[in-house]
């Protein structure tokens, strides 16, 4: 109990001291779309004492990190609902870490949809795509409230892309996030070209996806 208590009393201090240059860092934070923690008390039952204290105290990115390994080895047992529940914590904790909404979608639109319509407890098939289609769905809710976090960052419009691409068959919609991925100054030289392609197999744009693909050459 004691070692319990100068722990806490110890990261209650450095949390004081931090804060005159978390206050400087604010104007910061929201120039570049940081969206903050919300400090809520289902995040403070899911962390713990100790951990919540720790996030309060300015440490949020050991949080994180030490989550992420708790979602990785929920992972290797296949344990979707707690993935999720990991991951809503990790990115609220650190959401302008890219890795951490891309990783959550790929758990959630790749991994535990395939689960899903693989899942032979269940017999019928509708209710397998029907929670396919809800793992496709979680994953795509990362992907944008990540993109809500970022930007400004094309990694996140891509995977939204691929999203589109490879789950909902939406080729429109793919070719819509592949060009404003490629309008970032960080874009990747295959965003305007993947666009272009995406563009070329929705009915009647096939002209203007050519277009832009001589273009984008």
């Amino acid at each position: 109990m004691i070692r319990v208590l100068v722990v806490l009393a110890i990261l209650v201090s450095l949390g004081a001291l931090k804060l005159p240059i978390e206050h400087d860092l604010a104007a910061q934070h929201r120039h570049e779309h940081f969206r903050g923690v919300e400090f809520n008390l289902d995040l403070r039952e899911k962390l713990g004492q100790l951990g919540f204290i720790a996030a309060l105290s300015g440490f949020r990115a050991i949080v994180a990190d030490a989550l992420f390994i708790q979602a990785h080895v929920a992972w290797e047992r296949t344990e979707w609902g707690r993935i999720l529940l990991l991951f809503r914590h990790i990115t609220t904790l650190q959401p302008r870490v890219l890795l951490f909404w891309d990783t959550a979608a790929w758990h959630m639109a790749w991994n535990a949809s395939v689960a899903a319509m693989n899942d032979r407890s269940q017999p019928r098939l509708a209710l397998r795509v029907k929670a396919q289609r809800e793992y496709f769905a979680l994953g795509k809710d990362f992907l944008e409230h990540g993109i809500q976090n970022n930007p400004d960052r094309p990694q996140l419009y891509e995977a939204l892309a691929r999203l589109y691409k490879e789950k909902y068959k939406d080729h429109e919609r793919a070719a819509e996030f592949y060009a404003k991925a490629a309008a970032l100054p960080d874009a990747a030289t295959f965003d305007r070209r993947f666009s272009a392609y995406e563009l070329s197999y929705c009915e009647g744009r096939e002209r203007e996806a050519y277009d832009d693909f001589v273009v984008k050459l």
